[in-house]
């Protein structure tokens, strides 16, 4: 079983045969749990050293164009098909595989990328059983095991458990990884390191992790979720709606016929959860997923680190920031076209001194978004619109330490600072997830408007749901882009054929 390798050409058969491979093992582990678990059966070892709980291996081989080497011209007009887009494409012939976690999940995902790798590079897909096992606590959703009876030291005596020595960020970092094979890495991420993020997305947010969408908005403060659910209800029971659920957080899902949705989830047990998501959702994941990150450039980077393996469409920032400029006043806008990273939270895995480039479809995106929704456009709008470079800071208390900052903020042309922006946009860079950030003026601290009670309360009841709706209408606007939102200015030289 180990070594059996399975060739096919239809995209959709490689898809079916991950499927079966995946779910074979799955039950072979659920199985043998329930053995140990009821009668102390103890797995074959000779069995698990075949494969018995690996994930199946997608690889994908390119050869490359050949050409008699006599014609200079045909070498230089074919050295490399030509393909003017951000994704399944190679940047060098050669064979690239990974192991592969809920192919159920990212079928569609998988699918579309090699139809285009076979359509225009004529590459091999063969399927086959990797060496990398499926950690038992990934497997016990819906399985009806009692692990009461058993420490969790006893289960690993016997069963895989999570090496996080296996998982890590290498391939999304640059770090030329091969295997035991030659391959090279066929995809960011691996099976063990997406199934921890699965994991931990459903222990900070509340929900599913299948439940996430294509297009995601962050936020924080809690008062935009409050919005965000209100439109979601009001969206659901439209007749002609194109959403189907609003997945909460509480694990618990909310449909057109639910009865007394908006008092159902005001009581739900969100509160237990660190970041709470709710997912509008929509055929083919098309939908909005709304996080409340919280505050803090370390929230911003957990989360995002998670909800990259879900590879979206775009992340958003929509949330509060300090204005630092005397013209801006409390409710208005800033579209951030640049980042001065103040955050020193990703100093060691991407230096401060790289750059992130907007993303353009998403800057126009959310200017439009703007106009549609406040029906301001040109001066009218740049009076509450400002574009400019956005702080991140990692200091919740920066104003006290000023003096040390006000070089630094005037020279790089700051006009707003938040604790979340920069983060994620440079896990968007990072992990390649096309990124943008609209911040919302809460406070003017050096000039004397901080944000105090009475004040605060008006604030937020004039500007949030106008900031809600220009997140939701740019997610709209984004997704008629479909794939063409993945920007080229994302991928590394040598970059993994899969986005």
């Amino acid at each position: 079983m180990k070594n059996k390798d399975a060739t096919l050409n239809s995209a959709s058969a490689i898809v079916g045969q991950l499927k079966t491979l995946y779910a074979q093992a799955v039950t072979a582990l659920q199985q043998d749990l329930h053995a140990y678990l009821e009668q102390r059966t103890i797995p074959s070892k000779n069995l698990r050293a075949a494969g018995r709980y690996c994930y199946p291996k997608l690889t994908v081989t390119w050869k490359g164009t050949h050409l008699d080497e006599a014609d200079e011209l045909a070498i230089l007009n074919n050295r490399h098909p030509q393909v003017n887009r951000a994704f399944a494409r190679f940047s060098r012939p050669g064979t690239y595989s990974s192991s592969i976690t809920r192919p159920d999940l990212f079928s569609d995902h998988i699918e579309e990328q090699l139809e285009l790798l076979i359509r225009d590079y004529n590459a091999d897909c063969s399927v086959s059983v990797s060496n990398q096992e499926i950690p038992y606590p990934y497997v016990l959703d819906g399985a009806g095991l009692d692990l009461n009876s058993v420490s969790a030291l006893d289960l690993m005596r016997h069963f895989p458990a999570t090496e996080l020595a296996l998982i890590g960020n290498e391939v999304a970092d640059g770090l030329d990884m091969k295997d035991e094979s030659g391959h090279r890495p066929l995809a960011l991420f691996d099976g063990l390191r997406t199934d921890f993020s699965l994991a931990r997305l459903r222990h900070y947010t509340g929900t599913p992790a299948e439940h996430t969408q294509s297009y995601i908005l962050m936020t924080n403060y809690n008062r935009y979720v409050d919005v965000f659910v209100a439109w979601a209800v009001e969206q659901l029971k439209k007749p002609d709606s194109p959403y189907t659920a609003l997945s909460c957080c509480g694990y618990f899902t909310i449909t057109k016929d639910t009865a007394n949705p908006e008092e159902l989830i005001a009581n739900s047990p969100w509160r237990k959860h660190q970041m709470p998501a709710y997912h509008l959702m929509r055929e083919g994941r098309q939908g909005i997923t709304l996080v409340n990150i919280g505050v803090g450039p370390s929230n911003a980077k957990n989360i995002t680190d998670h909800l990259a393996v879900m590879r979206p469409h775009v992340w958003l920032m929509i949330g509060h920031c300090g204005g630092l400029r005397p013209s801006q006043s409390i409710g208005d806008y800033v579209l951030a076209h640049a980042y001065l990273r103040d955050d020193h939270i990703m100093d060691d895995v991407l230096p401060r001194e790289i750059p992130i480039p907007p993303i353009a479809e998403v800057q126009q995106a959310l200017h439009e978004a703007a106009v549609r929704v406040t029906g301001e456009d040109g001066d009218a709008l740049k009076k509450r619109l400002r574009t400019g470079t956005v702080v991140t800071t990692d200091d919740r208390n920066w104003e006290l330490r000023y003096t040390l900052s006000a070089l630094r903020f005037s020279q790089s042309r700051a006009v707003a600072i938040d604790m979340e922006s920069a983060t994620l946009a440079a896990q968007g860079y990072r992990f390649r997830v096309p990124y943008g950030t609209l911040l919302c003026v809460s406070d003017k601290p050096l000039h004397g408007e901080l944000k105090l009670p009475g004040q605060a309360n008006h604030f937020y009841e004039r500007a949030i749901r106008e900031h809600i709706d220009i997140g939701i209408e740019a997610a709209n606007i984004l997704r008629d882009y479909g794939t063409k939102l993945h920007s080229r200015k994302l991928r590394a030289f040598d970059e993994p054929p899969f986005r």
